[in-house]
């Protein structure tokens, strides 16, 4: 049976783990150690896609332009680094849906922003996504997100031309990166959206409230 799409990616934070948790504990014990006060785990779910600037902008507001935020940076990926999968969690369905890709044979893979050296050891903490064709890190090459080519190396990966990947992410660079480098774009609403994000402004075909929803559009459901 063809399928609709023959292969799909995904960003990591906020599309398949919920690690706000652990980034929103991590961002807290940093600006503890230099005095700032801390943000609410509500804040930090609305900002983790942004990562650090996102966490550390949301912290220091207007000030965050007058800082020299390298420290506290430096400071929150350690504390991060120390207790990486606590309280992270895959979002509900997430578990189905890779089982299901499995099963069905579709290669899939992963392209984060995230650094390799963060990553990599906390995919090891997941023994669920251990069959992704991909790892993608924001690292991996000189350029990321919304860049098209991390993008173009994950699709040379999974061996599937980039007009048949699905690329599921909630931040307006996953919608992009896909647009330019050619795949069908997919908004994981159930991700960290703020209310100041128009994910229906964002070059993206579809948007989807769970997971499960990606079968429909790869057609295996």
């Amino acid at each position: 049976m063809t399928h609709a799409y023959q292969g799909v990616l995904f960003d990591l934070d906020g599309t398949l783990l919920d690690t706000a948790p652990d980034l929103g504990r991590a961002t807290n014990v940093a600006l503890q150690q230099y005095g700032y006060p801390p943000i609410s785990m509500t804040t930090a779910g609305q900002v983790s896609s942004h990562g650090t600037a996102g966490l550390l902008g949301a912290a220091l507001g207007a000030h965050y332009a007058r800082t020299d935020v390298a420290p506290l940076r430096a400071a929150l990926l350690n504390a991060y680094r120390q207790a990486i999968s606590v309280d992270t969690r895959a979002f509900d369905q997430i578990d189905a849906l890779i089982q299901a890709l499995d099963h069905a044979q579709i290669p899939w893979g992963i392209m984060t922003n995230k650094p390799g050296w963060l990553t990599t050891p906390l995919l090891a903490e997941w023994p669920l996504f251990r069959h992704s064709k991909s790892q993608i890190s924001g690292d991996t090459l000189t350029v990321a997100k919304p860049h098209p080519e991390p993008l173009l190396l994950a699709a040379e990966q999974i061996g599937v031309q980039p007009e048949k990947i699905l690329y599921i992410g909630d931040a307006e660079r996953d919608m992009v990166a896909a647009q330019r480098a050619g795949m069908t774009g997919v908004v994981a609403l159930w991700g960290y959206l703020s209310a100041q994000d128009q994910p229906e402004r964002w070059p993206a075909q579809h948007a989807i409230e769970s997971p499960l929803a990606i079968l429909d559009l790869v057609g295996l459901s």
